[in-house]
């Protein structure tokens, strides 16, 4: 088997918002859409997003790495998004983690490279 492209699947029940979200939150491009499934690549990954969402929060298992949490975070809730578990320092450490959720209920975290 020769495996030509992996992508992740997320769910949207508006389209629109969804890729708005993650192009002007992520800096994501867009780089194909229709009504029933866009996509957005992302630091060399594919991501596809499916229409048809209901908008229940749903856990994809993605994972932002980012120069700054606690500003991403807040980049986060600036567009639309929300946070399940706030920035928090570490032993003296800026965060390194914040869990989010998309405009569409797509849950995902932001973390930052450590050591």
């Amino acid at each position: 088997m020769k495996v030509e492209r992996v992508k992740h699947i997320i769910w949207a029940a508006d389209m629109a918002r969804a890729l708005a979200f993650y192009r002007d939150v992520l800096g994501a491009e867009i780089t194909r859409t229709s009504e029933v499934i866009s996509e957005i690549e992302l630091c060399g990954a594919i991501i596809g997003i499916h229409g048809g969402g209901e908008g229940k929060r749903t856990w994809t298992g993605m994972n932002f790495q980012v120069a700054d949490v606690a500003a991403a975070a807040q980049e986060v809730v600036a567009g639309g998004g929300i946070l399940t578990r706030e920035p928090q320092e570490e032993d003296g450490e800026p965060p390194h983690l914040a869990m989010c959720v998309d405009t569409e209920g797509n849950d995902f975290m932001l973390t930052r490279k450590r050591g």
